[in-house]
């Protein structure tokens, strides 16, 4: 590492000492869990620190590499949103403990992938090497959609872990109520409701869980359906954003911006292209 980027980091770091703040507090929090993991040779949990380590990362290199400036509010997010999800939510076991744990952090993550599909496309918006220019709706529609294709994607990464590796993602719901076809005795596809259920039976035994154990629909769509709301909020913001060209000191702070020298970026980005081509 040369002089020169020692001084940039070094006013890096000057510029946004609350975010560095965070992300030392964290780090030595998921590196003290991982020393934990490791005496207790918890080796699944040793992987998840390790994970949590590697994708604090990603935001510093995501920045160097694109040349954009997460806000250091939706920087702070993005770190807590990681620590939420593995430390808390699976080390602790906050998604079991917590009802809603898994619902808030699916909306973020709309949120905060929303974020990131806006600023790839306001990046390609702002390239040169193109000719055109997109209008703020369809900005914003690329940003949703991007969101939604991920959390999607992540769902068919939750049903595969559970179909293939025995897991439990897609945690179960409990219901009192069920519609089904599957036992209408015409076989007319004549729907049959059956309410108030109080126990189910395996094999002939109760399993007194106090109704019937739905195997992941539930979270699923639910997940689906938070993730929605997450994604339409940040588009909302990202189309007001763009309309106004970049005006609006709210939207500001959850909407990476290009670097005074993005130009250079771009070019690289470009020649890059050029070279896959």
């Amino acid at each position: 590492m040369d002089t020169k980027e020692k001084n940039s980091i070094r006013e890096t770091i000057q510029e946004r000492k609350y975010v560095f703040l965070v992300y030392i507090i964290l780090r030595l929090i998921v590196i003290s869990a991982l020393v934990l993991s490791v005496l207790r040779r918890d080796y699944e949990s040793v992987f998840v620190c390790l994970l949590v380590l590697f994708l604090y990362m990603l935001p510093t290199l995501i920045q160097r590499r694109l040349h954009i400036e997460l806000p250091s509010l939706l920087e702070t997010i993005i770190l807590f949103f990681i620590f939420a999800a593995e430390i808390l939510g699976e080390l602790q076991g906050y998604f079991i403990h917590y009802e809603h744990w898994d619902t808030i952090l699916h909306m973020t993550s709309g949120f905060l992938c929303a974020a990131f599909g806006f600023c790839l496309v306001d990046l390609l918006n702002r390239n040169e090497r193109f000719s055109f220019q997109l209008s703020p709706l369809f900005v914003s529609l690329v940003a949703f959609c991007f969101a939604m294709t991920i959390g999607v994607l992540w769902e068919f990464v939750e049903f595969a872990c559970d179909r293939m590796l025995g897991w439990d993602m897609q945690k179960d719901t409990l219901l009192h109520s069920i519609s089904t076809v599957y036992l209408d005795p015409s076989a007319s596809n004549t729907v049959v409701v059956i309410d108030n259920i109080q126990d189910m039976a395996l094999n002939g035994e109760s399993l007194g869980i106090g109704g019937y154990l739905d195997i992941g629909l539930y979270d699923t769509m639910e997940d689906f359906f938070v993730n929605f709301i997450g994604a339409l909020i940040f588009s909302v913001i990202g189309f007001f954003y763009t309309k106004h060209k970049g005006k609006g000191k709210f939207a500001r702070q959850f909407i990476p911006i290009v670097k005074p020298n993005s130009q250079e970026a771009i070019k690289e980005m470009d020649e890059i292209l050029v070279e896959r081509d």
